[in-house]
């Protein structure tokens, strides 16, 4: 049977075709029927759909990176706060132990923001720039010529299948003419001779020929245009895993990144969680009373 120009064997008949790359789920077994669009009105083709694949995949490798650069900018404003707090006066006069403690806390900020502001420089470096660009303008303009050269396989392929049916159609009518010369002939209703009888056969078997030779290059076409669509299909799904691949390094590259800002600031902290575990309440009490101190003689009885 036919369908948009492609021939295709009829359910249970001819033997049974194997998949080109059994268990791969691969694109050059999957895509030879055109797909409805949802209205129904046209057909797409099935290497469109696999086109519009490479088309998404690209608007959502630049969606990616606009999310990190959303990314981004949170954690330089966010660098930007903690720096601006760490140079707050607040609580600046506490002493002792617990003054040291406040005062490396508040230098911790300055250090975690300055964690924060190097995870956002290396977020755009090593994240969001590769995903932006990779494969520039110049992959859209391959796959047009990928589109353009299935589109005009399949516009010769019509254009064949039109010849197929156009001589299969002139054959009909020659040999419905030759019937009917025959029949008027046998039956003497008209002066035909059996040189009309002849020629008509002669038309007949000519345009026998012509439809062979329309099927011939029918076939030849749509073999080309087979052997085109397994090539071109397989390429696209290489683009695609090295799409995939790309996009999960530079992610993976992400949660590192993540991974390590966590690290260091847990570093950050670190100093200050030994400062508290040495705040020691008597040691303030002496170090604010030695300074602090206005006698030590206490008062005693007046004497009469």
């Amino acid at each position: 049977m036919s369908i948009n120009c492609v021939t295709f064997p009829l359910p249970g008949e001819g033997p049974e075709q194997q998949l080109l790359k059994p268990d791969e789920w691969s694109y050059c077994d999957y895509f030879w029927a055109d797909k409805k669009d949802p209205q129904g009105a046209t057909s797409l083709p099935g290497f469109e759909v696999l086109l519009q694949k490479q088309l998404k995949g690209k608007q959502m490798q630049k969606e990616m990176s606009e999310f990190i650069h959303e990314r981004t900018k949170i954690e330089e404003e966010y660098a930007k706060n903690l720096s601006k707090l760490s140079l707050s006066p607040l609580a600046a006069q506490e002493e002792g132990t617990l003054g040291e403690a406040w005062t490396q806390l508040k230098k911790s900020l300055h250090d975690e923001a300055e964690v924060h502001l190097k995870f956002a420089n290396k977020l755009h470096t090593e994240v969001e720039k590769p995903l932006l660009t990779f494969r520039g303008d110049h992959f859209k303009k391959d796959l047009k010529k990928y589109d353009h050269h299935m589109a005009d396989l399949r516009k010769q392929l019509a254009s064949r299948f039109a010849s197929v049916e156009k001589a299969r159609k002139a054959l009909a009518d020659r040999q419905k003419d030759l019937e009917v010369k025959t029949q008027q002939l046998e039956v003497k209703l008209s002066n035909k001779t059996e040189e009309d009888i002849k020629k008509a056969r002669r038309k007949s078997t000519q345009a026998g020929d012509d439809l062979m030779r329309c099927v011939d290059l029918y076939n030849q076409t749509q073999s080309k245009w087979f052997e085109e669509m397994v090539t071109a299909s397989m390429e696209l799904e290489k683009l695609e895993v090295e799409r995939i691949e790309w996009i999960q390094q530079h992610l993976r590259q992400y949660t590192t990144l993540r991974h390590e800002t966590d690290m260091f600031n847990q570093s950050t902290v670190e100093p200050v969680d030994q400062l508290l575990q040495n705040v020691d309440p008597s040691k303030d009490r002496e170090l604010w009373v030695k300074e602090n101190k206005t006698g030590e003689v206490r008062p005693v009885d007046m004497d009469i």
